[in-house]
């Protein structure tokens, strides 16, 4: 829609140059208009240039009926996607998306099951909010009752805060946390590393208390020998 527009401001900037133009040639006597009438009846008798006139003036009435009837709503649209505008009669209040944005992530971030989360508002004509998050849980979480519990809160939050109705509140759950678990599991792992090593310590503990044991043993005996021999 916006090529047509250009196209029709074009289109309208030349016929006017052209008639101006010839207007003031007119006016100043440069060209009289008997010559003009002459050279657009010369023009209308060849075939190829009626075609072509006929052409340019179906697309210039085209054009024109477009612009008056179906004017442009790129402001409108632009107003939109900035925010939410209210009308009072002490003036007017811009809501941006942004803050609604902000008041969903406020909510969001006040559950302990949510991790991670990403935010998303649309927002149509009417000024109806639709709201899109998409979160990462922990691997604890109840999921379809935190699910219904937020939605409802992000609902009344900004009814309270903006006075505006929040059409849906879809929630995506793209994955669950299991840092904990791995967390655990390298917990389990340097316990389990730390017993092994405690065994492996008592044994070897062990063997050093049988070797100084044989060898008190032996050196006993030796003791023995030497004595029974002095008594002989």
């Amino acid at each position: 829609m916006k090529i047509l527009e250009r196209l029709a401001l074009v289109l309208f900037s030349i016929i006017m140059i052209v008639i101006a133009i010839t207007s003031c040639l007119v006016i100043f006597n440069v060209v009289e208009l008997s010559t003009i009438y002459k050279y657009i009846e010369e023009l209308l008798k060849d075939d190829i240039a009626k075609r072509i006139i006929l052409g340019a003036s179906v697309v210039a009435i085209i054009l024109a009926i477009k612009a008056l009837f179906f004017p442009s709503r790129i402001k409108k649209k632009q107003e939109i996607k900035t925010g939410v505008l209210l009308e009072n009669k002490d003036g007017r209040l811009l809501i941006s998306k942004d803050t609604i944005e902000n008041l969903v992530n406020s909510v969001v971030r006040s559950f302990d099951e949510a991790v991670d989360t990403q935010t998303k508002v649309i927002l149509d004509a009417n000024n109806n909010i639709t709201v899109f998050v998409s979160l990462l849980v922990k691997n604890d979480s109840i999921i379809k009752e935190m699910s219904a519990s937020m939605q409802t809160r992000i609902k009344d939050t900004i009814k309270r805060n903006t006075d505006l109705d929040v059409n849906q509140v879809n929630i995506n759950i793209k994955d669950i946390d299991n840092s904990k678990n791995t967390k655990n599991n390298d917990q389990t792992k340097i316990k389990v590393n730390n017993i092994q090593i405690n065994k492996n310590q008592t044994n070897e503990n062990k063997e050093e208390i049988q070797q100084t044991q044989e060898t008190n043993q032996t050196t006993d005996s030796n003791d023995n020998s030497n004595e029974t021999s002095v008594i002989k």
